[in-house]
Order: structure tokens, then C-alpha cells, then sequence
């Protein structure tokens, strides 16, 4: 059942169709289907600026450029049945104050999560998904943008209860002691993947989290792959590809088909800057063709970045234009199956083979 103050689509799909100026089978892919986004930025907002993610708010002081493209009410009408939200690392704060950090966010993104009436449930496995889903509300994956908030010698992963965490990416856009980044904003030589990174992804294939290969510098990404169990499958969770728009933050074929190899899944992000020209959703559509055509339609997913300070498309600003985004795949004759892989069932796949 959809909260009271959450607006309910479903109810006049031919309404919604129109208002977006979509087809009707897009609304309705939206309104029954799975749609899991594997990285939402929002909660940064929350930490500085108080940003209400239980409130729906409108495009912001920017028009959504960069911030106030997401929360939970209009997930929740756009039909996102799920996400990994993303605790983000602040790279100034010492390895024990990175750690404390991290276990106090924890703590408040919980806190608002089980207040009265909140349409979501923090979830860690496919089956307490499908239970969030009965209850009408939208899954809460939680995620770590940069290892290096797990503390010295990573303990926090032995201070959680077992599965708080669903995935944690190595590296933001600086270096870290876990490894390098492909960010410009590196310093001095790409060294790679560095000792502490190598035990950080063994410790996360033991503890069943997906070890995030997002913003890994080239040599960082092979180091990963190469300590990483084969048994289990590889995760990117945003980016785009190099065979569509070459750039530092994406991916090439090689990187592509080593993920696919494994099982894994790709999240096609909508920062703009990643995707090339046009600056429209087309681009989004692109990204994910290329790499259906590369390694097939089981390995690529959606990975907004939403409010992480992201330029997105023109004609989708936020979460409440994406039945535009299947509208797209659908007008380039793509089948409904196909559509659904992308958008939920890809990463559902991904997560049994990691949890159950």
C-alpha cells in the first residue's frame, strides 16, 4: 500500500503517460515491474543540509542540477522499488574518525528509515526486498562510497551485525590507502591497488559484500579482479563505457567483459558529463546498447548517482521522468524481458548469486 502523502500513478496510468509523454507500456513496465537503482547519493544531502528524504521536495534552488532529484516520496511514485543508498567518505577525517563516521551515518539513515509512515525498509537480501515490495515501500540497500570509512584495519565490518552492508566501493575521487582512483584529482603514480585494498576485497568476498570496482583507476580495477573470488560475481554500481564515450570514469570492453565473465552486473550512470552528447536520456540508452551489444542483456543495470552532484539529462532531472528512460528502450523495439533485466532484474540475479 503506498503511503498517504506519496502520490499513487498507478491508479490513472493513462494520466501518467500523458503527462510525461510516454507510451502506456512504459507506465505500466514502471507501475508492476522492478526497478533497482545501484547507487542513489541522496543521504549526503541529509548530512549537509538537513535535506528531508522523507519529504518530497521539488527540483531545488538549481532546477536538480547537482542536488534534489531524489527522496523517498518520488521514488516511491516513480516506481523505484529499490536502491543502494550510499554512504559517502569524507577523505579528510583520520582513519578512526572515518570509521566513527561512518557508524553514526549508519545509525541516522536507519533512524529515518523506521520513522512512522516512512514508504521504505532497509533490506540486505532478495527475499527482504520482495518483502518491501508486498508492503508497498521502497528496498533500502546500503552501500559505502570509499573503503577507507571502514576504519583502521577495517574493523567496522566486524563491529556491524552480519549484511549491514550491500556493497562498498574501493575508492571515491582521491587516493586512499586502499588504492588509486581513475580521477584526474590523483596524485603522483597510479600504484594501483595497494596492500590494504587486496585484504579490504578479501574481507568483503568473506563477509558476502560486493566489492565495487567504481572509480578504480585501470590498474586498480586488474588488481581487484585479480584477489577477487571467481566463485563470486564483480559489481560496478555507476559508470558508463568507453566504447560510447570515452573518458577517465568509464569503462572499456575489456573491463566490461571481465565483469560479465563473472556473472556480475554494470550500473549505467546519468551524469551527463560521462555519457557524451546529446545531454538528453538518449545517451543513458546508448551506454546501456553498448554494452548489451558487448556482453549480452544479462550484465547491465541502472546506476543513477542521483544528488551526487550530477549534471543529468535535460529531459529527465530527476526521478519522476524515468518511465522516459523505458520509453526510449522500448521505442528501439526492445522487449519488455530485455527492459526488465535492465531495470531490476539484473542486479536481483547478481544478489542471489552473492547471498543465497
Amino acid at each position: 500500500m503506498v503511503p498517504p502523502f506519496v502520490s499513487d500513478r498507478r491508479t490513472d496510468l493513462d494520466a501518467w503517460a500523458r503527462a510525461l509523454g510516454v507510451c502506456r507500456e512504459a507506465v505500466e513496465l514502471h507501475a508492476s515491474g522492478d526497478l533497482i537503482d545501484l547507487h542513489i547519493d541522496t543521504f549526503i544531502w541529509t548530512r549537509l543540509i538537513g535535506y528531508d528524504l522523507t519529504r518530497r521536495h521539488g527540483r531545488g534552488l538549481l532546477g536538480a542540477r547537482g542536488y534534489s532529484q531524489a527522496d523517498l516520496p518520488r521514488l516511491v511514485e516513480a516506481g523505484v522499488t529499490g536502491g543502494v543508498w550510499c554512504i559517502t567518505t569524507n577523505p579528510l577525517r583520520s582513519a578512526e574518525g572515518r570509521g566513527q563516521a561512518l557508524k553514526r551515518n549508519l545509525a541516522r539513515l536507519q533512524s529515518i528509515l523506521s520513522g512512522r509512515d516512512v514508504p521504505a525498509h532497509i533490506v540486505r537480501t532478495a527475499d527482504e526486498y520482495r518483502a518491501a515490495r508486498r508492503a508497498g515501500v521502497h528496498g533500502v540497500f546500503v552501500g559505502v562510497q570509499g573503503g577507507n570509512a571502514l576504519g583502521p584495519g577495517h574493523r567496522v565490518l566486524d563491529e556491524l551485525p552480519p549484511w549491514s552492508l550491500l556493497l562498498v566501493t574501493l575508492v571515491h575521487l582521491t587516493d586512499s590507502e586502499i588504492g588509486c582512483t581513475s580521477s584526474p584529482l590523483r596524485l603522483g603514480p597510479d600504484r594501483g591497488l595497494l596492500p590494504a585494498g587486496r585484504e579490504l576485497v578479501r574481507r568483503l568476498n568473506h563477509a558476502r559484500v560486493f566489492v565495487d570496482l567504481a572509480h578504480l583507476s585501470r590498474p586498480a580495477f586488474w588488481n581487484a579482479v585479480e584477489v577477487h573470488d571467481p566463485t563470486l560475481p564483480l559489481m560496478v554500481s555507476h559508470t558508463g563505457v568507453c566504447g560510447r564515450h570515452p573518458h577517465w570514469r568509464n569503462l572499456d570492453d575489456e573491463q566490461l567483459r571481465r565483469v560479465a565473465d563473472s556473472g556480475g552486473t554494470v550500473g549505467v550512470i546519468y551524469h551527463t558529463g560521462f555519457l557524451g552528447r546529446p545531454r538528453s536520456l538518449t545517451t543513458i540508452v546508448d551506454h546501456l546498447a553498448y554494452i548489451v551489444s558487448t556482453v549480452g542483456e544479462d550484465h547491465a543495470s541502472l546506476g543513477s548517482d542521483w544528488d551526487g552532484s550530477i549534471p543529468p539529462p535535460r529531459d529527465m532531472p530527476t526521478c519522476l521522468e524515468l518511465p522516459r528512460l523505458t520509453h526510449e528502450m522500448l521505442r528501439r523495439g526492445w522487449s519488455p524481458e530485455r527492459i526488465q533485466k535492465i531495470l531490476g532484474h539484473n542486479f536481483l540475479r547478481v544478489l542471489r548469486q552473492l547471498r543465497d
